[in-house]
């Protein structure tokens, strides 16, 4: 097997949809792993994978590891499959909080890690994830890494003290996102839209606003003054979102998003 995932929830649903899809690895060379039955037979039946309760079967057998269950499974999965890992396999880590050293100590051994923070638009191919190779990856190992990450979205290297300030800006903001468009979408059903269409209508403000800030490269506060004309709707609605301190609120947000990975 060259790909081999423990735990199959949604996200790592997320990741090896994407590869299959981008036709990197085929589904007939990738395994997962998963203590639930469902779980297991629902990857199975979606992306064609095969799949087993065995966590060791798929550390023995995969040449790139996922560790795709909760953070606080992991230090009993590492656990158990440690004396199963060898030092040529590259293991791929999904979770806030569990830190490369964290990692080396648990496993008691050098092991190529990379350590990820993707989030859930990668469901939707559209995954925005950091990446942090610990000492032992090689430049090969990255770069394979990088191909895999990118099957779902877009991918960036960062240093690791950084990856606590992702969960807040990337991991968990999606959240924010809904929370928004819902807020939108409420604010549209009061002047009388009907419920489906407003979602319509907000979501895809969101949508093509994001892609103005990624294919512009304009600064957001440029493009935001390019809809505020003197005296207008938008300048007034603005004046109000900052009255209700709109972006003290989501940096505050995130400052508490990021403490708590930290402390994870």
């Amino acid at each position: 097997m060259k790909l081999g995932f423990i735990g199959t929830g949604n996200m790592a649903g997320a990741i090896m949809g994407g590869i299959i899809k981008k036709g990197i690895i085929p589904a007939e060379e990738i395994i997962g792993s998963d203590i639930m039955e469902t779980g297991r037979n629902h990857v199975k039946e979606l992306y064609g994978i095969q799949v087993t309760a065995d966590n060791k079967e798929v550390a023995e057998k995969a040449d790139v590891l996922v560790l795709s269950v909760k953070p606080q499974f992991y230090a009993e999965t590492i656990q158990e499959i440690r004396e199963s890992v060898r030092e040529d396999q590259m293991v791929i880590t999904i979770a806030p909080g569990k830190t490369l050293a964290w990692l080396e100590e648990q496993f008691g051994k050098p092991v190529r890690i990379v350590r990820t923070m993707p989030n859930t638009p990668a469901l939707v191919g559209e995954g925005m994830t950091a990446a942090c190779p610990n000492q032992y990856v090689t430049e090969k190992d990255k770069a394979y890494a990088l191909k895999l990450l990118g099957a779902f979205g877009k991918v960036e290297v960062v240093p690791e003290h950084m990856i606590d300030a992702v969960v807040a800006v990337s991991g968990s903001s999606p959240a924010y996102v809904f929370m928004l468009i819902e807020a939108m979408a409420d604010g549209a059903v009061a002047e009388g839209m009907p419920r489906a269409q407003a979602y319509e209508f907000a979501a895809q403000a969101v949508y093509g606003s994001a892609k103005m800030v990624l294919e512009t490269k304009k600064h957001p506060g440029e493009l935001k003054d390019m809809v505020c004309s003197p005296a207008g709707t938008t300048i007034e609605a603005v004046r109000v979102l900052e009255q209700s301190g709109f972006r003290s609120a989501v940096i505050e947000a995130e400052k508490a998003c990021a403490e708590v990975s930290r402390s994870l």
